[in-house]
């Protein structure tokens, strides 16, 4: 059966004859992606052959880095006007009574009853949340609430502060509290999660240093997801939501404190990032196309794990992916290998079909409406976004200064206020305070 071609976005570009000869003659199609010009270039699949009555792919072997980079690209990037907000809360757990004791996966257990995830409890029934949230539990016993996708800031907004308040109300009865900042300032980094991932992902960031450690256990953060936009705006989204987060983190820096002592970083969970694994988690370039940009760097990023039979999943150190569908372990990579390579980078903003901004410490109480409601007005229109990127432009790149120094950075400050009068004027119709309290927060900071 001749393979049907599978579409990035919603073009196509003629069949690529030469690549059959250097393929041996297996069939191979060309097709086009947006590129930052908005022009058309050519893409090469490698005999994908994909299920006629439902047009995905099978789950088979990868046999080529173009194949591969293909599909990351038309999985990491859907297309369509953006409409879809999301919002995913991460919080620290502590004993009420005691926050520097540690925490152990019985007592979460019981806390969480019946919407404890399977990676605690493998029988669980993992019940969502009253209002829909879905519960899951960090390595290092952090709770995270996601929220579903809605095309309503104010829904999106009560919603999770339901969700939110009822965890609370969860774990209070169990003498537990949620933490109110992006580090544990209290404990040293203690995996409750005994999972082969973890496990994996522990050994190979091991080898780097303690900062994989404390990403997996010790932080928590605010993650705001935002439609990645039509073929020819996706780049302007990438590249702003990029020039953006540095002033971003340094407003909402809340993690000063590390084992119980001052670290002398606004933002600790930023620097942390930064450097558990630099290929994996520090911003990627945003010149060129974002879209065959991160194809790359997918392919081009070591594996941390690979799931098989057992507990061990560890990987090969600095194996990356591309090497591994050229031979570099014995059984060749799946798709289903590949979809989970892309579960295992954490840059400050992922692909991940839609655009996830991960750059943002957790809040104290609900303070987290605050950069997601900014996100949302600023990325909701389109000349908005590239007046956004203009203003930001000046502080594009200053991830360390952010994570150091927060509003004290000249720089920042100066694009700070800017960008949220921009952001309260464009909430002021909301009828929700919102804006006034977001002026209120931004101008704390700068004072």
């Amino acid at each position: 059966m001749p393979a049907q071609l599978h579409r990035i976005g919603r073009s196509f570009a003629p069949l690529l004859t030469a690549a059959r000869a250097q393929n041996k003659g297996r069939d191979c199609r060309g097709l086009t992606v947006a590129s930052v010009t908005g022009q058309s270039r050519a893409v090469i699949i490698l005999a994908i052959s994909t299920d006629p009555a439902t047009g995905e792919f099978p789950t088979s072997r990868v046999r080529t880095r173009a194949e591969a980079e293909a599909y990351v690209a038309s999985v990491c990037f859907k297309h369509g006007p953006p409409r879809l907000l999301g919002v995913e809360l991460e919080w620290t757990v502590h004993h009420r009574s005691d926050p520097g004791r540690a925490l152990d996966a019985a007592t979460l257990i019981a806390a969480l009853g019946p919407h404890a995830p399977r990676s605690l409890v493998p029988d669980s029934p993992q019940q969502p949340l009253p209002n829909g949230s879905v519960l899951t539990v960090e390595p290092g016993g952090q709770v995270e609430i996601s929220s579903l996708p809605t095309t309503s800031l104010r829904s999106l907004l009560s919603v999770v502060a339901a969700d939110a308040d009822y965890l609370h109300r969860l774990l209070d009865r169990a003498g537990l509290a949620l933490g109110d900042s992006g580090t544990d300032p209290y404990r040293h980094p203690n995996r409750i999660l005994r999972v082969p991932r973890y496990q994996a992902m522990e050994t190979a960031f091991d080898r780097i240093g303690l900062d994989g450690r404390l990403m997996m256990c010790s932080t928590a953060g605010v993650q705001v997801c935002l439609d990645a936009g039509e073929p020819d705006r996706i780049a302007a989204r990438w590249n702003a939501l990029h020039a953006l987060g540095p002033v971003m983190i340094a407003a909402f820096a809340n993690s000063p404190r590390l084992f119980g002592e001052e670290t002398g970083w606004a933002s600790t969970r930023t620097r942390v990032l930064l450097d558990t694994d630099p290929p994996r988690t520090r911003p990627g370039p945003t010149k060129g196309d974002p879209v065959s940009g991160w194809a790359r760097r997918m392919l081009d990023m070591a594996v941390v794990c690979r799931r098989r039979e057992g507990e061990d999943w560890s990987a090969p150190s600095g194996l990356s992916f591309a090497e591994w569908i050229h031979g570099g372990l014995p059984e060749p990579p799946t798709r289903e290998d590949l979809d989970y390579h892309l579960t295992t980078v954490f840059p400050p903003v992922r692909a991940h079909g839609y655009l996830e901004v991960r750059y943002l410490d957790a809040q104290s109480g609900t303070d987290w409406m605050l950069p997601t409601a900014a996100l949302a007005a600023l990325f909701g229109d389109e000349s908005i976004v590239d007046k956004v990127a203009v203003m930001a432009a000046p502080a594009a790149g200053r991830w360390v200064h952010a994570a150091r120094f927060g509003l004290a950075d000249p720089v920042l400050a100066r694009c700070a206020r800017d960008i949220f009068d921009l952001a309260c004027r464009l909430l002021g119709g909301t009828g929700d305070g919102l804006s006034d309290r977001l002026a209120e927060h931004v101008a704390r900071r700068l004072s």
